[in-house]
C-alpha cells in the first residue's frame, strides 16, 4: 500500500529531546502552545508513542494527562487525539459514540466502513483493554435490525483482501444484487449483507460496473430506493469507500464544516486519522468536489491554536495547485464515467391530482375568495396539489362559469411571497419561464445567477416555448432583451443558449475526443481564445456527448475542467459555464446546490426559492431532495421549513412551498 499522508517520521528523532520540549513548554505559568503543536504535528504517531514513553522515564509523569491539565477545548481534545494510537484512538471513538443517551450512527458508519481488517482487529482488542468491554457486543446492545447486523459484520475484519476477482462471480453477484432489489417487490436486504459486506474492494468494483449493466442505474441509487434509515446510511458509505476512501472522507470533512456551525469531533477524527494515510488523496477530492481547497475550508471556518495544527495536518492549500495527483485523475475520470453511464429516473414531488374537477375547483376557489377576507388554506389546497395542466384547466374553467379572470383575483387577495409563488405555479411552464427571464433583467440590476440557471438547464423545446411567451407576453424578444441588458462574451453565451439549438443525441466517441483535447489546447492559450473555444462546445453539444468530452479533457490534460473554469475565468463568464459542467454532471445536484444557496445566510432569496420549486416540481423535485439530503445532511423539507421562518408570519407561503417538496426524506 503506498501512503500519501502529510505527516511522516521526522529526521533525526530524539524522543529524549521531545519530551524535555514539551515538558519545558508545559512548566510554569501558561503553555508555550504553540512548541507543543509544532513539535506534535511534526512527529509520525509512532514517535509521538516513543516520545510519551520518554516523558515518563524521564519525569516520571503522564504525558497525555499533563496535556489535558494544560490545554482545554477543542485544542486539548485534537492535541490528546494525536498522542493515541490509531487503534487506541478509534476505540474510543467507537465508545463515545456508544455510551450516553443517544448513539452516534453517523461515527459507527465513518469507522466502521472505511476501515481495513488489521485496523478493524486492532481496534477490537484495543478496545476490549481500555474499557473492560467486548465491542461487539456493545454495539448489539445499542443498534438494531439490519443496520446492527452489517456493524457486526464489517466488525469481523474477515473481508477478502486477496485481490483475486472471480469474474463468474462477478456476474453472479451483479445479478444476485439485481435480484435482490430492482427486480422484485421487497428488499433481500440479507443479500445486499453478505455481499458489500465480505466481498474484495477490488472484486465489488468489477461487481458495480456490472450491476450498472444490468440495472441501467448505479448501485447508490439502487440502495436509495431499496434501503432506508442508518442500514442505507451505512451501505452507501461501503460503496462509497469501495469506490474511493478519500473521496469518502473529503464528502465527511466537507459536511462537517459547511453551515452555522462545525461538527468537531468529526473534524478532529478525519484529519487525525488520515494524516499519515491519504491526506494527499483526500485534500485532491476536495479540491474536486467543492469550490475551495480543504486548507481554506479549515483556515474559515476554525481560529487559533485549533486551526493552526488542523492546518498543520492538512499540509497545503490546494488553491495554489493545478494537476491531479494519480489517484485524484483516476477518480476524476471515473466519476465522468458513471455519470455518463447511470441512466437516472427523473421523479417529481407533485403529481396529476385523481379525479379533479376543474368546474369544482373553480367555485371552490370563488368562494374561498368571495366577501370579506381570503380563505387562503382552501387556495393552498386546491393550486399547489394539481399539476400544471390541471390548473390551466381550472383557469380556464374560472372564466367560462363565473366570467372572472382567475389570475387577477389572486393577485388582488393575495400578498408578497405567497401572492408570488401562488401566480408562478398558475402561469403555464412557458409563461413563468419568461416571466423570471423578465424579473432577472428588469429594473437597476441584472440577476446573472437566474439568467444563468434558467438558460443552462432548460431544454431545446423549453427554450423555444419560453421564447415565444416571452414575445407574447412583453413584445419584444427574448434575444433583444439579453443583448439590452448584458454585454461582451456572457452575453453571446446567453444568446447562444438562447437559441434552443442545443444538439441532440448521444455521445460521439470520435468528436468527443477531438473536443477534448481542443479544449485541453485551449487552455494553453490566450484568454479570449480559450473562452470562445469553451463557448464553442458548451454551449452546443450534446449534454450526453459533452459527459464524455469532459471525461476525456481528464485524460489529456490530467485536470478537471470545473477547477480550470474556476481558475482561469472570472465573473459571469465563469459562472455560466460552471453551471453548465454541473449541469451536465448531475443536474439535480445544480439544483441541490442552488436551493441551499438561496436559503442559507441572513437572508431569503425568495425569487430563487420559488423559481426552483415551482419549475422542477412536476419535473425532477423528488431527485433535488435526495440530493439535498445527500449533499447538506439535512432535507429540504426541514431547511424550507426553518429558513422561511423569518418574515412568513402567517406561515401560508412555507406551507405551499412544503406542500411543493412533498415530503420529509
Amino acid at each position: 500500500m503506498v501512503f500519501r499522508g502529510i505527516i511522516t517520521d521526522a529526521p533525526d528523532f530524539d524522543p529524549s529531546t521531545d519530551a524535555e520540549t514539551l515538558y519545558n513548554a508545559m512548566k510554569g505559568m501558561g503553555s508555550d502552545k504553540e512548541a507543543i503543536l509544532d513539535l506534535v504535528t511534526s512527529r509520525s504517531n509512532a514517535q509521538r508513542q516513543e516520545i510519551i514513553a520518554a516523558y515518563k522515564c524521564n519525569f516520571g509523569q503522564d504525558l497525555i494527562e499533563d496535556l489535558k491539565y494544560e490545554l482545554t477545548g477543542k485544542f486539548e481534545r485534537l492535541i490528546v487525539s494525536l498522542m493515541r494510537t490509531p487503534a487506541y484512538h478509534d476505540a474510543k471513538e467507537i465508545h463515545d459514540a456508544l455510551k450516553g443517551a443517544g448513539t452516534n450512527e453517523k461515527c459507527l458508519i465513518e469507522v466502521m466502513a472505511s476501515r481495513n481488517n488489521q485496523q478493524v482487529q486492532d481496534m477490537v482488542a484495543a478496545y476490549k483493554d481500555a474499557y473492560g468491554s467486548d465491542i461487539e457486543e456493545d454495539i448489539i446492545a445499542d443498534t438494531s435490525g439490519h443496520f446492527k447486523k452489517m456493524l457486526i459484520v464489517l466488525l469481523q475484519g474477515t473481508r477478502d483482501e486477496s485481490g483475486v476477482v472471480d469474474a463468474d462471480l462477478v456476474e453472479q453477484d451483479a445479478q444476485d444484487l439485481y435480484a435482490a432489489g430492482e427486480e422484485q417487490w421487497g428488499t433481500d436486504e440479507a443479500k445486499f449483507i453478505m455481499i458489500l459486506g465480505n466481498r474484495s474492494k477490488t472484486h465489488l468494483h468489477m461487481v458495480f460496473d456490472a450491476y450498472e449493466k444490468i440495472a441501467e442505474t448505479t448501485i447508490e441509487d439502487s440502495i436509495k430506493n431499496e434501503l432506508s434509515g442508518d442500514f442505507e446510511r451505512l451501505m452507501l458509505a461501503v460503496v462509497q469507500c469501495v469506490r474511493s476512501v478519500p473521496m469518502f472522507y473529503a464528502k465527511r470533512l466537507y459536511k462537517s464544516m459547511k453551515g452555522l456551525g462545525t461538527a468537531d469531533n468529526t473534524l478532529i477524527r478525519i484529519m487525525i486519522s488520515r494524516s499519515e494515510i491519504d491526506m494527499l488523496d483526500i485534500r485532491e477530492c476536495f479540491r474536486l468536489l467543492y469550490e475551495k481547497s480543504l486548507y481554506n475550508m479549515i483556515k474559515d471556518d476554525t481560529s487559533g491554536d485549533y486551526k493552526r495544527t488542523l492546518l498543520n495536518l492538512c499540509g497545503g492549500d490546494d488553491d495554489l495547485a493545478g494537476e491531479f495527483f494519480p489517484e485524484a485523475a483516476q477518480i476524476a475520470y471515473k466519476m465522468w464515467e458513471i455519470s455518463a453511464m447511470t441512466k437516472v429516473q427523473l421523479r417529481p414531488s407533485l403529481r396529476p391530482a385523481l379525479n379533479c374537477d376543474p368546474a369544482a375547483d373553480a367555485q371552490a376557489l370563488r368562494k374561498a375568495m368571495k366577501g370579506f377576507g381570503t380563505d387562503e388554506d382552501a387556495i393552498i389546497d386546491i393550486i399547489a396539489q394539481r399539476s400544471n395542466a390541471q390548473r390551466q384547466e381550472i383557469r380556464q374553467t374560472f372564466k367560462s362559469l363565473l366570467g372572472r379572470d382567475l389570475m387577477k383575483d389572486l393577485k388582488s387577495e393575495l400578498s408578497k411571497n405567497l401572492e408570488r409563488l401562488i401566480i408562478g405555479l398558475m402561469l403555464t411552464p412557458a409563461e413563468f419561464d419568461a416571466k423570471m427571464m423578465k424579473k432577472a433583467m428588469e429594473g437597476a440590476g441584472t440577476d446573472e445567477h437566474a439568467l444563468i440557471e434558467i438558460l443552462v438547464t432548460r431544454s431545446n423545446d423549453e427554450i423555444l416555448a419560453m421564447n415565444a411567451a416571452y414575445q407574447n407576453g412583453y413584445k419584444k424578444s427574448m434575444e433583444e432583451a439579453i443583448h439590452s441588458d448584458t454585454s461582451g462574451l456572457f452575453c453571446r453565451i446567453l444568446v447562444s443558449l438562447a437559441q434552443g439549438a442545443r444538439e441532440e443525441g448521444h455521445a460521439d466517441e470520435e468528436r468527443a475526443i477531438a473536443d477534448a483535447q481542443e479544449l485541453a489546447d485551449a487552455c494553453n492559450a490566450d484568454s479570449d481564445d480559450m473562452e470562445n473555444k469553451f463557448m464553442s462546445i458548451l454551449c452546443t453539444r450534446s449534454f450526453p456527448h459533452l459527459r464524455k468530452v469532459f471525461q476525456e479533457f481528464v485524460r489529456y490534460s490530467n485536470k478537471d475542467i470545473e477547477q480550470i473554469i474556476k481558475k482561469e475565468m472570472s465573473g459571469d463568464v465563469k459562472n455560466a459555464f460552471y453551471a453548465i459542467v454541473r449541469s451536465v454532471k448531475n443536474q439535480p445536484s445544480y439544483f441541490a446546490d442552488r436551493l441551499y444557496k438561496a436559503m442559507k445566510g441572513l437572508g431569503t432569496d425568495d425569487r430563487a426559492l420559488i423559481r426552483i420549486m415551482v419549475s422542477r416540481s412536476e419535473i425532477d423535485l423528488f431527485n433535488i431532495r435526495k440530493e439535498f439530503k445527500e449533499t447538506h445532511d439535512v432535507s429540504l423539507h426541514e431547511f424550507i421549513q426553518v429558513e422561511t421562518m423569518i418574515g412568513d408570519t402567517s406561515g401560508d407561503y412555507r406551507k405551499t412551498l412544503l406542500m411543493l417538496c412533498g415530503g420529509e426524506d
